[in-house]
């Protein structure tokens, strides 16, 4: 029963010692590509309301910036 026992104890330590290398997936990702992909995801899952909802709002603000810089030209124009 002894040896059984210290048989299982070294196969155990075994299986222990060689888990504790490299990690499997060890290839290197890109983060900002991975945010994308998480990104993309989000727009078909339980938040893609949300995540529409947001990029609707930057698409907004974007133009908004766009038509107040045209306005701004326009009136250092007037101005000179």
């Amino acid at each position: 029963m002894k040896t059984s026992s210290a048989a299982m104890i070294a196969i155990l330590a075994l299986a222990i010692a060689s888990c504790g290398g490299k990690p499997a997936s060890s290839a290197k990702t890109d983060p900002e590509a991975e945010k994308a992909a998480a990104l993309e995801r989000a727009r078909h899952d339980a938040f893609g309301t949300q995540v529409q909802a947001l990029d609707k709002a930057k698409g907004m603000e974007a133009d908004i910036n766009k038509k107040a810089a045209a306005e701004m030209d326009k009136a250092d124009e007037a101005s000179k």
